[in-house]
């Protein structure tokens, strides 16, 4: 009986310990400040923009196809020529309606000389009127005829419809090509521009005349600025997108950048931009909340997100400048835990934009 009594005390011994134990390692846990990486936020602008991804295209695009089938007997000019209004682009073969220009020819000068007969007999009174008036007819159709077949020769000359630069160029020499097919495609009369696909989640955000800033990976060291200048009515189905056409600002600059048509651009629509505004990296917050030190202890803080950008956001309450806010927090940080701060590191000047 004694010696359960022992056992018991003793067990109550070593319970009373274990606790007291825990106790002192809570606290002494409590107590024991984590190192912590902190920084103050810091005033600069938040911009809200709407991402898109989008090709450098020409404003105006022209196909050049003849309008009858023939094989391609010249090519005159290359991709990328500069070519003037009414140049002769390539020749088809037409021998066909080179034979039939000849034939009216002929037609067309023997109703003439008809009609410049009858007129003499006229004004003699060997033949009637009516019949000067018959030989007149049938020079006219002569005439229309032979103009008809020379149009119909002429177009064996692909002729540029307009001052501009080749883009593009399909047809070989010996090749048959059909009536239709794009031989040639034109950039001209009006500089380059880009269109872009914008989500239908975001395009309600998007009205013409919003600043646009672009890059392109072909081009990483210049950033390029525009407008939205069209917006198409109707979206993909398919892509749930809808095209956006951006115009650049600085046309001049355009062609001693490099940017040439077909390059994919990045673009960046801005919906909003306020100066000023309180930001901190993306890695302190844990949802709405941020840890902060505050009299030497960590305290976890509810804020009200604004413009959230890819590394910075915008905080709209819950902070102020001189709160150092608790950088990529780890495990083990709890509410009144002290904290040892590693570095306060002085607010970048403002002037940068969340990236």
């Amino acid at each position: 009986m004694q010696r359960e009594r022992l056992v018991r005390r003793g067990t109550g011994v070593v319970v009373a310990v274990l606790i007291v134990g825990s106790v002192l390692g809570w606290v002494g846990w409590r107590e024991w400040p984590a190192g912590v990486d902190v920084m103050l936020p810091r005033r600069g602008p938040a911009v809200e923009a709407v991402y898109a991804t989008g090709v450098v295209e020409p404003t105006v695009m022209l196909p050049v196809a003849p309008r009858s089938g023939g094989r391609l007997i010249e090519l005159n000019v290359d991709e990328g020529a500069v070519v003037r209004r009414d140049q002769v682009l390539a020749r088809i073969e037409s021998t066909d309606l080179g034979h039939t220009v000849q034939e009216m020819q002929a037609r067309q000068r023997l109703a003439q000389s008809q009609y410049d007969r009858t007129k003499d007999l006229v004004a003699q009174n060997f033949m009637s009127a009516a019949e000067l008036d018959r030989t007149r007819m049938e020079l006219d159709a002569a005439q229309a005829s032979l103009q008809r077949a020379q149009a119909q020769n002429n177009y064996n000359q692909l002729l540029a419809p307009a001052a501009g630069t080749v883009l593009r160029r399909d047809g070989e020499v010996g090749q048959f090509i059909p009536a239709g097919q794009t031989v040639f495609t034109l950039a001209c009369c009006a500089p380059l521009r880009v269109a872009a696909e914008v989500d239908e989640e975001d395009i309600a955000r998007v009205v013409v005349g919003q600043v646009v800033t672009m890059r392109s990976d072909a081009l990483p060291k210049r950033i390029f600025g525009g407008a939205v200048a069209e917006i198409t009515p109707k979206g993909d189905p398919v892509a749930r997108s809808y095209r956006v056409r951006v115009r650049f600002d600085d046309v001049a600059a355009l062609q001693a950048s490099g940017l040439r048509t077909g390059m994919t651009m990045d673009a960046n629509i801005i919906i909003s931009r306020r100066d000023g505004a309180l930001l901190i990296p993306n890695a302190a917050l844990h949802g709405d909340h941020v840890w902060v030190v505050q009299s030497g202890r960590l305290h976890d803080v509810e804020v009200g997100l604004g413009v959230a950008g890819t590394d910075r956001s915008e905080i709209v309450k819950g902070l102020s400048d001189s709160d150092p806010v608790v950088v990529s927090p780890g495990q083990g940080l709890s509410e009144g835990r002290r904290a040892r701060i590693r570095a306060v590191p002085e607010a970048p000047p403002a002037g940068s934009a969340p990236h």
